[in-house]
């Protein structure tokens, strides 16, 4: 298939926002690929090259991208740049710089061969997984080759899936409808294929089932051992009283721990553990890996769980920041004696070859506890069953004494929804007051220059929500207290990969920091309240006419959550909700 018939669908897609109509687009768009070129375009319209799982990274560097750039189009460094700042987009910029050199790159139509989807598929696969010794200059050659062969539209999205800014404003399952329509010949079929996403988590797999032996061939893909399932999400309520109120009784309480959530895979004596966001993490939890070869009693299982770090001498929980150092790449074996974990499960997905996720929770808890066996460092989370407001409120309290976050109610008959998030699990960290007392997790896209003591390091920082419909990053505050001086020196150097010259295109913000970044790390923070305010536009109309969310007196609580991606941090659907359990709670005590 050629790239260029792609490349003119995504412009058409750019520049629609209505569902439906995206929807028709991408079903047209579906119908002229070929069958065998379904998953490549799928993986490419999120933005990734093989699913998360896999762990291919997509996303080269800024400075390399404008290399490419000016060598393709024969223009000085300086030219490129100046294109890209004036843009605010490496894509437009290429487009501009290209057309100016003839259309097909340096080379021209004459020498230049026209572009098919699998090779630049197949190109930025190569650039993804080349590393070591003259990477940079490998990685350099390939990019400049395709920009060579392409077109100024071409280019225009080639440069984007590089840099990781694509940028068209499709969802997942936005492209679920479409190849209901497309591949299934009926909308109302896209629950099937959401079903089958949910369980395998790679969308490029579950389109080419689809295409290659339609509605019968993807009902018959199950959860695998060793493909991780897109992880059930609770949702939030401020109270004990609301909890019962929403689920009845009995409600099946179980604590809160402040860990990382496992998603842990035993076939035998194969053991592969993937975080919340579906990252392959094994290598980092060895000693988790072996307490789970040794003591889940199940040859083939999926469970849930939480891995938190522990004191070696008394068995007390930790805090999660103590547990991230665990996330370093050397010396782990030095790590795991600095910092001991325990798993505590919590959740059964497939045991002795049978997937469970369709029975209810009372039945998932029973095989959880058959299979887990208690140890020093393994043990099913506790839980309880209560009838009452106050026994849940009581269980809370024991949660927090020790060492928990709050806790987690269950609906006892509930079944596990891969991917969704619902109110079949509701979680409560304490009880909500005029303050908000929940944590946020929010992503950093700028910084600004500090005074005084912070001369020399950046002294604030620029965060913003994540808002799911769009894809973007709206801002929400402006954060400086709550960092350590070692937090001042380490995050400049942890945020060098993701600066930019420009304002990123997937960003809003009407305040301008001394320095852009690319949304990628995420941070949480704790703040008074949430207030309207017309400086910030996450939630911008959503509550009133010309105001947005922000947060009043916002600190960072010290703990980075790497676990995360932007596309995990706080919605802001999230932000509306606690905004409006904030007012709820204020009206109360008034």
């Amino acid at each position: 298939m050629k790239y260029s018939l792609v490349a003119e669908y995504f412009d058409k897609l750019e520049g629609t926002r209505g569902r439906l109509q995206m929807t028709e687009i991408l079903s047209s768009l579906f119908k002229e690929t070929p069958r065998s070129d379904l998953p490549v375009l799928a993986y490419l319209m999120q933005g990734k090259l093989r699913p998360d799982y896999e762990g291919v990274e997509l996303g080269i560097a800024e400075k390399l991208a404008l290399r490419a750039l000016s060598m393709a189009s024969g223009r000085t460094a300086e030219e490129v740049k100046d294109a890209y700042v004036k843009s605010g987009d490496i894509g437009t910029a290429a487009q501009i710089l290209l057309k100016g050199s003839g259309g097909r790159g340096r080379q021209g139509s004459l020498t230049s061969e026209p572009l098919t989807l699998r090779r630049v598929y197949d190109s930025l696969l190569t650039i993804a997984k080349t590393s070591g010794g003259g990477s940079i200059d490998s990685k350099l050659k390939e990019l400049v080759s395709l920009l060579n062969d392409a077109t100024p539209l071409e280019a225009k999205y080639i440069l984007r899936t590089a840099m990781g800014v694509l940028r068209l404003g499709v969802a997942d399952y936005t492209m679920l409808d479409a190849a209901a329509v497309a591949l299934l010949g009926d909308k109302a079929k896209r629950k099937v294929l959401e079903s089958a996403y949910n369980v395998t988590s790679d969308l490029g797999f579950v389109i080419g089932v689809a295409a290659e032996h339609g509605l019968a061939g993807v009902e018959k893909i199950r959860l695998q051992v060793g493909k991780p399932i897109r992880p059930m999400l609770a949702e939030r309520l401020e109270s004990a009283q609301a909890i019962r109120d929403k689920i009845g009784k009995p409600v099946a309480a179980e604590y809160k721990l402040d860990g990382e959530r496992l998603q842990m895979h035993k076939d035998g004596e194969k053991v592969e553990l993937f975080s919340r966001r579906l990252e392959r993490i094994t290598l980092h939890y060895p000693d988790a890996v072996k307490f789970v070869k040794e003591h889940v009693k199940s040859r083939k299982a999926v469970l849930e769980g939480e891995v938190v770090a522990i004191n070696a001498d008394t068995g007390e929980y930790l805090p999660f920041q103590e547990l991230m150092h665990r996330r370093r790449k050397h010396g782990i074996e030095e790590t795991m004696k600095q910092y001991p974990v325990a798993v505590n499960f919590f959740d059964a997905l497939f045991v002795d070859g049978k997937d469970i996720t369709g029975q209810p929770y009372v039945r998932r808890r029973a095989e959880l506890e058959r299979v887990v066996e208690v140890t020093e460092f393994t043990r099913p989370i506790p839980a309880k069953m209560v009838e009452t407001v106050e026994e849940m409120e009581k269980f809370m309290e024991l949660a927090i004494t020790e060492g928990c976050e709050g806790i987690v109610a269950k609906k006892p008959d509930g079944v596990y929804r891969a991917g969704a998030r619902e109110f079949t699990w509701i979680k409560l960290k304490r009880e909500y007051s005029s303050e908000l007392t929940d944590t946020i997790d929010l992503v950093i896209i700028g910084a600004f220059h500090g005074r005084g003591r912070r001369t020399g390091v950046y002294g604030a920082y620029l965060l913003a929500a994540y808002d799911a419909e769009r894809k973007m990053f709206p801002s929400v505050t402006k954060i400086g207290t709550g960092f350590s001086d070692a937090n001042l020196e380490r995050f400049p150097k942890m945020l060098k990969p993701c600066e930019s010259m420009v304002k990123p295109p997937n960003v809003e913000s009407k305040l301008v920091p001394d320095i852009w970044y690319r949304p990628k790390v995420v941070i949480e923070t704790i703040a008074s309240e949430l207030t309207l305010s017309p400086t910030y536009p996450a939630a911008m109309d959503a509550i009133r006419k010309g105001s947005g969310l922000a947060l009043r007196f916002p600190k960072f609580t010290g703990r980075i959550r790497d676990e995360k991606g932007p596309g995990d941090a706080t919605t802001v659907k999230e932000l509306v909700e606690m905004y409006g359990l904030q007012k709820r709670s204020q009206s109360v005590q008034r």
